[in-house]
């Protein structure tokens, strides 16, 4: 899988573990809706580390717990 569809994949797990909405991720970030659905969605190719770093803050955690998934095992990555 690509980097933007493993980004993908760890937004909706998170999403899904904290039952909250994108409408509420959107809330708690400060990055836009249509931001994050671009990024759920992969109509952006290339995300922003600093967009990341937003939606990570807003879930109350750093970016080592984001990238600490199995989505972001080397061996997963293809580009």
């Amino acid at each position: 899988m690509t980097l933007s569809e493993a980004v993908s994949i760890r937004i909706d797990e998170l999403m899904k573990e904290r039952k909250i909405t994108q409408y509420r991720l959107s809330i708690l970030s400060g990055v836009s809706q249509s931001t994050i659905g671009d990024i759920r969605w992969q109509r952006n190719k290339s995300v922003n580390l600093r967009i990341i770093y937003e939606i990570a803050q807003g879930l109350k955690m750093d970016l080592i717990q984001f990238f600490n998934s199995p989505v972001f095992e080397g061996e997963n990555i293809t580009d």
